[in-house]
């Protein structure tokens, strides 16, 4: 095989796997409809991305001759190279095989180590018991947890409820007025010392879940912060 039919080849290669307009859209916005997919399972930017390094590992291992045009070996470049921007504008950087949700120790002033679904059932039981005081506090704790989970929100140390909404209507503007309600919902029992009630934790348990079957909308950045 001579150095420009392999360097066709490759470029081929590479072209291949790009996908169409459509194509594309479908699958960035698959991409954003399951932010809870297994971290371990390789990202389109993943595959693309070893694609173009088995390339470069046949490239430099292969004896090319005297045929090789390096313009033409430019080109192949500049072509790879185009191909990791758009990858990049499109699906974000590869992430991590092993990152781990970003979860803070601390939700709304309070020491919370708890998952979302160790805060759901706990509202549940306290639910269950009539404290609806308490059963408000963990279901909107549950929804703030959720978000973190699914790496669509960042929660540091010293964020308000209020705060909290503010940040969760950018990837969900539907909900904006339901969210603004459950914070003041939240601060009322949990601060201003108010009882809660059923129709209070009704409210807050609709929203958690509607947000949570919910796809988020696409923003210029993965994680709000």
């Amino acid at each position: 095989m001579t150095g420009a039919q392999l360097a066709t080849g490759a470029l081929r290669l590479v072209l291949a796997t790009l996908p169409d307009g459509d194509e594309a859209r479908d699958w960035a916005e698959d991409e954003l409809g399951d932010p809870v997919y297994d971290a371990a399972q390789p990202t389109l930017l993943d595959r693309i991305a070893g694609a173009i390094a088995d390339f470069f590992a046949r490239l430099f291992d292969t004896e090319l001759g005297a045929e090789w045009n390096p313009l033409l070996a430019i080109v192949v470049t500049g072509v790879i190279a185009i191909v990791v921007v758009c990858a990049f504008l499109i699906w974000g950087r590869p992430r991590s095989a092993h990152r781990a949700p970003s979860r803070s120790a601390l939700l709304f002033g309070e020491d919370e180590h708890r998952t979302a679904a160790e805060l759901r059932a706990s509202a549940g039981r306290r639910a269950e018991a009539g404290d609806w005081t308490g059963a408000v506090v963990d279901r909107f704790r549950a929804l703030a947890r959720s978000l973190e989970e699914r790496d669509l929100l960042d929660a540091p140390p010293g964020t308000t409820a209020q705060r909290f909404a503010v940040l969760a209507k950018a990837p969900f503007p539907a909900h904006a007025d339901a969210l603004s309600r459950a914070a003041a919902a939240f601060d009322d029992v949990r601060y201003l010392r108010r009882e809660g009630t059923a129709e209070m934790y009704a409210a807050v348990a609709q929203l958690d879940d509607a947000i949570s079957a919910a796809r988020p909308a696409r923003l210029r950045e993965g994680v709000l912060g």
